[in-house]
């Protein structure tokens, strides 16, 4: 899967997507898939966090807040750096905010009833929007305890 490391990055999504590749990126969209999980990717795009302050923003126990990070963890969507008796958490880089900024605007987009279009194709809706810059623009998701 291209990432400017070989030739492929003039290659279609599809063409890139090879059978490892995949499995990896159902892998990374199943571990969005728990409302738990996206509580704790959306506070964390506010900056790291401890454990225990993470638990206590997205309003869960602190052992399955700890569980779930294991796993986003694994999947490496997080990262964890151990800071004297705690560690702390953070998004492994911004693909990640971009992720779940990309998958809140195409819900929006559906609740709206809004279509874009892939490029190269005729609308027959809106215009094509610029989702990436509007993703960025609406900031980090609100957990339950924020709201």
């Amino acid at each position: 899967m291209g990432h400017g490391v070989d030739d492929t990055h003039h290659a279609t999504p599809r063409e890139r997507l090879d059978a490892a590749g995949a499995t990896d990126v159902a892998a990374t969209l199943q571990a969005l898939a728990t409302p738990s999980r996206l509580y704790i990717l959306a506070r964390l795009q506010e900056g790291p966090c401890s454990v225990g302050d993470l638990a206590e923003a997205v309003g869960m126990e602190a052992s399955a807040c700890s569980h779930q990070l294991r796993l986003l963890r694994n999947l490496g969507l997080v990262t964890g750096e151990r800071r004297g008796r705690s560690i702390v958490y953070a998004l492994y880089d911004n693909h990640v905010a971009e992720l779940l900024g990309q998958a809140l605007f195409h819900v929006e987009h559906l609740r709206l009833g809004l279509r874009d279009t892939p490029s190269g194709e005729s609308a027959s809706g809106p215009a094509r929007s610029q989702a990436p810059a509007r993703a960025a623009a609406q900031g980090p998701v609100q957990t339950p305890a924020q709201r």
